[in-house]
């Protein structure tokens, strides 16, 4: 899979890199004032900022509205009007550097939106083991992670004898008890931090988030 770059750059610096692209693990896309629009970046892995342009406002604004997409910041001179970064390299540089970089930023951006799940308005983050709303949080275990992944993307209530089996490995004749206390911990955590009654909902059939 070709990951693609999206430059923001003086035209020197464009031409720096046009003379080095076959050497580079990434297709390159240029910024054009006429033609950019933010529908653009929807392929885009990397947007590349060369330090000089942020002294454009018009330019700079575009950068610092763009989200999600990992900015690394290439350094060649001092400027007062700074964009925002994911991270920097200094220029001149090492090829090997610069695609090291770039991939880094690939990979990390990948692990974090994996081990983030938006679930109604929340946040789940499974590296921290954390569920998060607005700036409040509450820690989770595994357990509890794969519980309400489980009940999210079903979409359906589930019986607490599937929840049993998917979660805990259990036989269909097991004490169902082990869901229920899990359960009314979490809930009583969430409620007393969030005020949420509702993230777990009881129906006759099952729980479902």
């Amino acid at each position: 899979m070709i990951n693609n770059l999206f430059i923001f750059g003086t035209k020197n610096f464009n031409n720096s890199l046009n003379e080095i692209k076959e050497y580079l693990d990434f297709s390159l896309m240029y910024f054009d004032d006429k033609f950019f629009s933010k529908t653009i970046l929807a392929n885009v892995n990397v947007v590349l900022v060369d330090s000089e342009i942020c002294s454009d406002s018009k330019v700079l604004n575009l950068i610092n509205n763009i989200n999600i997409i990992p900015l690394l910041l290439v350094e060649k001179s001092v400027v007062s009007n700074i964009c925002k970064y994911s991270d920097r390299i200094s220029s001149p540089f090492f090829l090997s550097d610069f695609n090291n970089k770039i991939t880094n930023l690939i990979t990390t951006t990948k692990f974090n939106q994996n081990s983030s799940i938006r679930i109604k308005n929340y946040i789940m983050d499974k590296n921290e083991k954390k569920l998060k709303k607005n700036n409040l949080s509450i820690s989770v275990t595994e357990r509890e992670i794969q519980l309400i992944e489980l009940l999210y993307n079903e979409k359906k209530p589930l019986s607490k004898k599937i929840i049993l089996k998917k979660v805990w490995n259990y036989s269909d004749d097991a004490d169902t008890h082990t869901v229920e206390t899990h359960i009314y911990r979490l809930r009583k955590r969430i409620l007393s931090k969030f005020k949420d009654g509702n993230f777990i909902i009881n129906f006759k059939t099952g729980y479902l988030v």
